[in-house]
């Protein structure tokens, strides 16, 4: 205040009397009569100026004081709260800009005496937190109800304001049921129990579950009370897992197993019951102590096996859906409830199956015929392959022994080659029918997987399903005719075709092969592959389909016929 500056008469100052300093009390001083600064002697000038600065010594940063909104700006609110200067609020901390005007008594905190460009800024939201969360800790404390906006959704819950203090109501706490859909309490004013408070990080978390439960703790007892084995009642789906439901009783939850929820086969309880789903459920146990209650919705259903017989009997075609398949078969749903086997045995005539999920499929439907029923175990057998007629019944007519057929390599074995006769219909030729005179060491060696060749029925076993093939029996036995081309000591030439421990075995004409031993080769460690040799017939064997030659007694004829005729040619020169 300066010498030149005056003072209206109507001018009043407010400031706290000498005796009054930190009370409530105030003084207000008329200064009608006084012309200018000069009226006051330099003493009491300064006992004013002394009193004043006294005044605003009291106010502090992070204190909460009233004032009075004399502006309201397009982003701030100018608060007077007493001090040298005015203050100014965030517009945004006021829930609307029409829900403040000019005279307004609030609260405040001070957030900065002075900031970089001197300014007083105050806080009306943080002055409500701190005068809400006194009463939200006293709330606490008391276990009284508060109330509360439900204002937005994160993640396990909802962010709550409970009169400008943000609490966490987590998703557990909504409801004594499961909440599916968070968004629909965003919004809503809802009362509140306050169940945890952390001072230190200024964080609550909310309850309204709690105040469910309180109310459901008489329905409780009643309920309880009315609860005996194989009584039937009324209940809510409440939540449904992956092993049962559990359903609401009326204030009490009772499981309904998944066991207990079809005499048929299901996969997961969602396929029986829906959440939220009114249904009648039988007791089937109630543990008092433990407060646990069994239900089942099956038993209100006939058992299904009783009278089994009135509606299945043997040889009966019956329809059926496949609910599961295993390595030894697949088990048919006739009725809900009713269940048979097919066995892997019994999926096909003539097919040798691996699995069966090479036939069927999960969800398939299919036709089966019934080939036994035992109740008392409850187990039906089915058979898939007697739909189709047995085609081994009439197998001769169309396979007679003794005819020619065509057919398709399906598969190669050490012993043997299989071959597709018919769809369904497979022979054996045993290796020692693919060739009358190659000693075959594995069946690739005459016939390809995919190759159509032809073939003689030898043989049908019916019992064993087995047909008996040959392959070499398509052309007239020649040892008929090799036995008169290679008597004993017959000279031949043979090609080694292949080479073995014991000798090599020589080809002599196209398809016919003989064994030389080692012992009847003159030079055994020089032979190989492809070599021609100059041999004689040893042995001839047509039952044994063998022929054996010798290398050495060939030489050994061709040396002692070379000194015969070295003999005679020197008698004759003599």
């Amino acid at each position: 205040m300066t010498e030149n500056e005056n003072l209206n008469s109507e001018e009043v100052v407010k400031t706290a009397s000498a005796q009054t300093i930190g009370t409530d009390d105030e003084v207000w001083i008329k200064l009608s009569d006084v012309k200018n600064e000069k009226t006051y002697s330099d003493e009491k000038r300064e006992e004013f100026e002394k009193l004043y600065s006294d005044t605003l010594s009291q106010i502090t940063e992070d204190q909460v004081v009233s004032g009075r909104v004399v502006a309201i700006g397009g982003k701030e609110v100018t608060v007077d709260i007493g001090f040298k200067a005015e203050g100014v609020v965030p517009l945004e901390e006021f829930e609307t800009k029409d829900g403040v005007k000019v005279g307004d008594e609030i609260s405040v905190l001070i957030v900065s005496l002075e900031d970089r460009s001197g300014q007083l800024i105050l806080s009306k939201k943080k002055a409500d937190f701190m005068r809400h969360w006194d009463e939200i800790v006293k709330a606490s404390e008391t276990n009284e109800t508060v109330v509360g906006r439900c204002i937005r959704r994160i993640k396990g819950g909802i962010v709550v304001d409970l009169g400008g203090v943000d609490a966490f109501l987590p998703g557990s706490q909504i409801d004594v049921k499961p909440i599916r859909d968070f968004d629909i309490f965003i919004g809503q004013n809802m009362e509140f129990k306050i169940a945890k408070v952390n001072e230190g990080r200024r964080n609550i978390v909310v309850t309204h579950r709690a105040l469910i439960e309180e109310g459901l703790k008489g329905k409780r007892q009643d309920t309880l009370a009315k609860i005996e084995k194989g009584t039937v009642v009324k209940g809510t789906v409440k939540n449904i897992t992956d092993f049962g439901a559990f359903i609401d009783l009326g204030g009490v939850d009772g499981l309904l197993h998944i066991t207990d929820l079809s005499w048929g086969r299901i996969n997961h309880p969602s396929e029986v019951v829906k959440l939220d789903q009114e249904i009648d459920v039988m007791i089937t146990d109630f543990d008092e102590n433990k407060g646990r209650i069994s239900l089942s919705l099956k038993l209100l259903d006939a058992q299904p096996w009783e009278n089994l017989g009135d509606r299945f009997h043997i040889n009966d075609i019956v329809k059926g859906k496949v609910v599961s398949i295993t390595d030894y078969g697949a088990f048919i749903e006739l009725q809900k409830g009713i269940e048979g086997l097919i066995h892997i045995s019994e999926m096909s005539w003539s097919q040798h199956i691996k699995h069966p999920s090479k036939v069927l499929s999960v969800g398939q439907e299919i036709e089966a015929v019934i080939l036994s029923i035992e109740p008392s175990d409850r187990k039906i057998s089915l058979g898939l392959k007697q739909i189709e007629p047995d085609p081994w019944d009439n197998l001769e007519e169309k396979f007679a022994i003794g005819s020619r057929h065509k057919g398709i390599v399906r598969n190669l074995t050490n012993f043997g080659a299989f071959v597709e006769l018919d769809e369904g219909i497979d022979g054996l030729i045993h290796i020692s029918d693919l060739s009358w005179t190659k000693k075959v060491r594995h069946p690739g060696e005459i016939v390809k997987k995919g190759q159509e060749v032809e073939v003689i029925i030898l043989a049908i076993n019916r019992d064993e399903r087995r047909i008996a093939l040959g392959h070499k029996q398509i052309d007239e036995n020649p040892w008929d005719s090799l036995e008169n081309q290679f008597a004993k000591g017959t000279p031949v030439e043979g090609k080694i075709v292949r080479i073995i421990d014991k000798g090599v075995i020589v080809e002599v004409l196209e398809g016919v092969e003989g064994f030389v031993p080692n012992s009847h080769l003159t030079e055994s460690n020089k032979v190989k592959e492809g070599i021609v040799l100059e041999l004689e017939v040893l042995e001839f064997n047509k039952e044994e389909k063998k022929i054996v030659f010798s290398q050495t007694q060939l030489v050994k004829k061709m040396e002692a016929k070379m000194v015969e005729e070295h003999k005679k040619k020197e008698e004759t020169q003599e």
